[in-house]
C-alpha cells in the first residue's frame, strides 16, 4: 500500500512538472505607451524629428523645404519623395504618420 501511495504522488509531481504553467510565474504585462501622432503637413523640424523613427533633424528640415517648395503632402508615401526618406522610412512610420491640410 505505501509503494501504491508512493507510485502516485510520483505520477502526480511527474505530470506537475511536465505541465506547462503550473509552476509559470505570471510576468506584469508591460504596457506600451502610446505613439504621438505627427502631422507631416503642419509639424516643425523638431516636432517631425522627434516624432518620427529614423528621422533626425536634417531629415526633417528636408520634409519642411519639402512642404514649402511642393505644397502640403496629399498621401503618406509622397514623404518618400523627400530627399533622405525612402518608403522603409514610411512604412516604419506609417502608424505615427497622419495627414491634415487644416
Amino acid at each position: 500500500m505505501r509503494l501504491i501511495n508512493l507510485f502516485k504522488a510520483f505520477c502526480v509531481a511527474l505530470v506537475l512538472a511536465l505541465s506547462p504553467g503550473v509552476f509559470a510565474v505570471e510576468q506584469p504585462v508591460q504596457q506600451t505607451p502610446p505613439v504621438a501622432m505627427v502631422n507631416i503637413n503642419t509639424a516643425d523640424a523638431a516636432t517631425l524629428a522627434e516624432a518620427l523613427d529614423g528621422v533626425g533633424m536634417t531629415r526633417a528640415l528636408e520634409i519642411v523645404a519639402y512642404r514649402e517648395t511642393y505644397g502640403k503632402f496629399r498621401t503618406i508615401e509622397e514623404l518618400a519623395e523627400v530627399k533622405g526618406i525612402g518608403m522603409a522610412t514610411v512604412e516604419r512610420n506609417r502608424h505615427r504618420i497622419m495627414i491634415d491640410d487644416n
